[in-house]
């Protein structure tokens, strides 16, 4: 059975967009976005149209890729410093001259609606509220819309990034969940990804997972985007691995539409939080 993330998405949009019409003044959100990158492009442009439709104020702040730290930094400073912003990311990657890390940091945590400043990876880890990454928050939104149960079961993740792998231990700890994570030094990924009862790969290679991978009666996640030849492919051989799945996620149509939903939840998060502040 696929696990439709296009479907789900398009639900919490439109239950994002009752919310936010009875809001005065509406949440707000800055994307930042340095260069020209072709893809960056079509991903700010995608958040949005997204945005303005449920209902938010959208500002994109665009810098040349030449633009120092300092400006960016003072960019950020002001949206920290504004009480009309309430979310605000930095659009990766950036241009080489930039610490990455430095710049996200600099971000108010209270407005890093994309998780990754490392007070709210912190946070997260230690199981405190925050504002979570939106990939793996988007994951455990689905699996939940398909009454996967975490209690007791075996989560094997394949990927160890800061964006997804990382905070997905955590989200998948609290609900829990034995956790197992594998990378590009584990030792016969086959053996290990094959007692997964909840199988979660984002690698960035295409068609990395066969059959031979999975269990049968496994619940599959595919965060992989790959493209090959002018067309989209997962981390996971679909064709072959939903035989055996008893879920599965799509590519497209899985994760990716449940990571822009869920940056637009943690807008509205981050706009609750400010209102009680105030």
């Amino acid at each position: 059975m696929i696990m439709n993330g296009k479907e789900l998405s398009l639900k919490i949009k439109e239950n994002l967009k009752k919310e936010v019409e009875k809001l005065d003044p509406k949440p707000s959100l800055v994307v930042i976005q340095v260069g020209e990158d072709p893809a960056s492009s079509i991903y700010v442009n995608s958040k949005a149209k997204l945005a303005r439709e449920i209902g938010y104020e959208f500002e994109h702040a665009k810098f040349d890729e030449n633009v120092s730290e300092e400006e960016l930094i003072q960019k950020i400073e002001y949206i920290n410093s504004s009480d009309s912003i309430n979310g605000v990311i930095v659009q990766l990657p950036i241009p080489k001259h930039l610490d990455a890390n430095k710049i996200i940091n600099k971000i108010n945590p209270t407005k890093d609606i994309d998780g990754l400043t490392e007070l709210n990876a912190g946070k997260l880890l230690t199981s405190k509220a925050s504002l979570v990454s939106c990939t793996p928050k988007g994951i455990i939104t689905l699996l939940k819309e398909y009454n996967v149960p975490f209690e007791g079961k075996h989560v094997v993740i394949v990927g160890r990034s800061n964006l997804v792998g990382k905070p997905l231990i955590g989200l998948c700890l609290n609900e829990n969940a034995t956790v197992t994570v594998c990378h590009s030094k584990t030792k016969d990924l086959a053996k290990v990804t094959k007692k997964a009862d909840i199988l979660i790969v984002a690698v960035g290679k295409a068609k990395l997972i066969t059959a031979d991978y999975v269990r049968k009666g496994a619940v599959v996640v595919d965060v992989g985007i790959n493209r090959v030849d002018g067309k989209l492919y997962g981390d996971v051989d679909f064709e072959s691995v939903s035989k055996k799945a008893k879920l599965i996620t799509p590519v497209p149509g899985g994760v990716g539409p449940m990571t822009t939903i869920s940056l637009m939840e943690n807008v509205l998060v981050s706009y609750n939080e400010m209102k009680k502040r105030r």
